[in-house]
């Protein structure tokens, strides 16, 4: 009866509890994926796309060299020396770059999205070996992406690409060979008309290629020649296929996507992205809340709040210090607003939140003068309250 009598009393409260809501949204796993498929089939020009429109982190080998590189970190300085050496970077580093980057903080809010891994050098682990690593993540992958396509047609496809030595650009068979762009021209010309702007987007493309100077720049690198492009997609076929067949078997066939590679990239990526739309809508908040904080007010006269740690800088508030933040460097989060004490924090606390917003937090450090005649107790007082409050005397 006196439950009945309490709500009662209150009849219009308010359900929503919005720390409650907060919490579990800091305590919630960040959307992540792997890109799976035969050697040349776009797995990274697919991932990075996604990584870009969903605001994950894009992993791979190469990007994550270049990153260390950048950054000189530990494993930078040592991959620069190697090269410099022209020595090649050795799997077991390229593999310990990967894994650190999945633990990093920046991952652990943002997500991933993995391109490359496992891969097909068994110089340090084993197909088998690396699946197994991929399992027992600590940010296990929500999606496995899978770009299917046949053997035929995709060798064609390697063999007709051919590389800018400047730009380091790949193109395809139809965007460098005449025989294919005359043919393309007179289908254009036959079909005049069609749309204006159409034709003049499709000249503004083709007139750099059909330079002869540009078109005699272009080579062909060792691994797309159709030997040796056979030669990887049989051993992808002998020696991964088979591991990841059961990796995929064992996920949960709705959140296992197997896409035609044979389409163009933007058409594969759309279809892909507008598959886990829903899904991201419902497990990647942040990025919702993100867009709308940078721009765009939530509703009519709303200002975006400020925080429980008000003017405090929440970095420094986890190292036990209070110092005020700085104007210049607030950001807003989940609608409320943070102000930052310096750069270093600003970047820590862009990379990953959640260490700074979860409770305790916020717990300012409290400091408590005792003082009194000789042995009144102050020893004893003091004591007391830091054990009662786990402080120091």
């Amino acid at each position: 009866m006196a439950l009945q009598e309490e709500k009662q009393v209150q009849p219009f409260a308010d359900i929503f509890d919005e720390d409650e809501a907060e919490k579990s949204f800091l305590l919630s796993k960040p959307t992540c994926l792997i890109i799976l498929g035969k050697p040349g089939s776009g797995k990274k020009t697919l991932a990075r796309k996604l990584a870009q429109i969903w605001k994950c982190i894009f992993i791979e080998a190469s990007e994550v060299i270049q990153m260390n590189i950048h950054e000189e970190t530990e494993y930078g300085l040592k991959c620069q020396e190697l090269l410099f050496k022209g020595q090649s970077i050795p799997e077991e580093l390229v593999t310990e770059m990967i894994l650190k980057k999945i633990e990093s903080p920046e991952v652990a809010h943002f997500g991933y999205v993995l391109s490359g891994f496992p891969s097909l050098s068994e110089e340090y682990m084993t197909v088998s070996q690396q699946i197994e690593k991929i399992k027992n993540l600590k940010l296990k992958p929500d999606f496995l992406i899978n770009i299917k396509c046949s053997d035929y047609d995709l060798c064609q496809r390697i063999s007709g690409q051919r590389q800018h030595p400047d730009s380091g650009q790949i193109y395809q068979r139809n965007q460098w060979d005449p025989n294919i762009i005359e043919k393309h021209k007179k289908e254009k010309d036959q079909h005049e008309e069609e749309n204006e702007e159409e034709q003049e987007e499709e000249e503004a493309a083709e007139d750099p290629l059909m330079m002869s100077e540009f078109l005699h720049q272009l080579v062909q690198r060792p691994e797309d020649i159709l030997e040796n492009a056979e030669e990887r997609v049989g051993m992808y076929k002998a020696i991964m296929l088979h591991p990841l067949e059961d990796l995929m078997a064992e996920q949960d066939c709705q959140y296992v996507i197997e896409v035609d590679g044979n389409q163009k990239p933007d058409d594969l990526f759309l279809e892909t992205k507008n598959y886990i739309c829903c899904y991201c809508c419902f497990n990647k908040q942040d990025e919702l809340f993100r867009l709308l904080s940078s721009y765009k007010l939530i509703a009519h006269r709303y200002r975006w709040r400020r925080s429980k740690w008000g003017q405090v800088c929440p970095v420094a508030l986890k190292e036990g210090d209070i110092v005020m933040g700085k104007p210049d460097l607030a950001v807003s989060f989940l609608g409320k607003m943070y102000v930052l004490s310096s750069p270093e924090a600003l970047k820590t606390f862009m990379l990953n939140p959640r260490p700074y917003l979860l409770p305790p937090m916020p717990l300012p450090p409290c400091k408590v003068l005792v003082f009194g005649p000789p042995f009144s107790g102050r020893t004893t007082i003091c004591n007391l309250i830091a054990h009662k409050y786990k402080g120091k005397v």
